[in-house]
């Protein structure tokens, strides 16, 4: 049964509705594709399709901010080729005490390494201090820096947070991102929010209203993107699948992407083990160690084309992997093991 999101505003409503048109066409086919298909046993390896489009796994490079620091970009990227990745999320341009970097050298190095930077991690605001590297305080630094690596895409996993918690201060919010999108887009670039839980959370002001669908109603979809967390996607779904007054409000977080699959060109697989005496629901864990099931979400998502070319990416992510190296030669062991169903399918 799908669960879509129903916002209380009739205005919300109306704008999440024009903000999805472009994704209805692609939703019949998308579901009529998914109404054949035929799921293996979870966990089932070596035997059909391989879910995980080629080309299009990455990793956030914060989650080896440790070897980065201490060992350089070098040796980490040396280390991604032969597990198998070929794209790069940045979350900063510098490496501690390797040594100092240019953004020139920091390219060269992800081509040599043959990893395609895609995508970078800002801060969204800062204001305590007027000259911070934030997309509010060093707009053009930022899109120059992202224009020098030739990223595609440039983001904050900031939450839009910057003037509250109610239905106007996520619009004004809104009216930053959409400030921000144009300007990147202007470079060939793709501005996106990277969304934690509280994204999920309800209007202070409107709490029918779920804050995540105004920052859908309110921004311009040609200007303005998401990259989907599915872990913080899912502990969302936890905490906040009642409202304040403690009525029903469930969701699924990969309905949102295939209402509008076209707004979400970035992901990050992040998994958890499930637990309902945590805060979040879940504990995060090494991807395939956890209870997330990354086949059906994958395959769903990538049933959806546009015109014949697909064009999500993946990153793999954890917070704070035990060992950082191990994390990222497992999780992406497990993501090239998935398999469709059926030999052929």
């Amino acid at each position: 049964m799908s669960r879509k999101p129903t916002p209380a505003d009739p205005e919300l409503a109306h704008r999440l509705s024009r903000r999805g048109m472009l994704g209805v066409a692609a939703g019949a086919t998308a579901a009529a594709l998914l109404g054949t298909a035929t799921p293996a046993a979870a966990g089932e390896k070596g035997r059909g399709r391989p879910v995980l489009p080629p080309g299009r796994l990455g990793i956030q490079l914060y989650s080896l901010r440790d070897k980065v620091s201490t060992l350089g970009f070098a040796a980490v990227f040396a280390e991604l080729k032969k597990y198998g990745y070929d794209e790069i999320e940045f979350a900063g341009y510098s490496q501690g005490s390797a040594g100092a970097i240019s953004l020139a050298q920091l390219k060269a190095l992800a081509r040599d390494h043959g990893l395609h930077p895609i995508g970078s991690h800002v801060g969204y605001y800062d204001n305590n201090n007027p000259n911070a590297y934030t997309f509010a305080q060093n707009l053009t630094k930022v899109l120059d820096d992202a224009e020098a690596l030739g990223l595609k895409h440039i983001g904050t996993a900031s939450g839009p947070f910057r003037y509250g918690s109610t239905v106007d201060a996520w619009k004004r919010a809104a009216d930053d991102f959409n400030t921000y999108g144009e300007a990147a887009r202007k470079r060939g670039m793709k501005f996106y929010q990277h969304n934690h839980a509280e994204e999920f959370s309800f209007a202070t002001d409107k709490p029918g209203v779920r804050l995540y669908d105004v920052l859908l109603a309110e921004t311009d979809p040609d200007h303005v993107f998401l990259e989907m967390d599915i872990y913080w996607a899912y502990c969302a779904r936890f905490r906040f699948g009642k409202r304040p007054d403690g009525t029903p409000a469930p969701f699924e977080p990969v309905d949102y992407v295939l209402k509008q699959p076209h707004r979400y060109p970035l992901f990050h697989v992040k998994d958890g083990v499930r637990d309902e005496t945590t805060r979040d629901g879940y504990r995060m864990s090494d991807v395939g160690d956890g209870d997330i099931d990354y086949k059906k979400f994958l395959s769903k998502v990538t049933a959806r084309t546009h015109h014949g070319r697909r064009y999500h990416h993946w990153q793999t992510e954890h917070d704070n992997p035990v060992e950082s190296y191990a994390f990222a030669r497992k999780s992406s062991e497990h993501l090239h093991s998935l398999r469709s169903g059926r030999c052929g399918d």
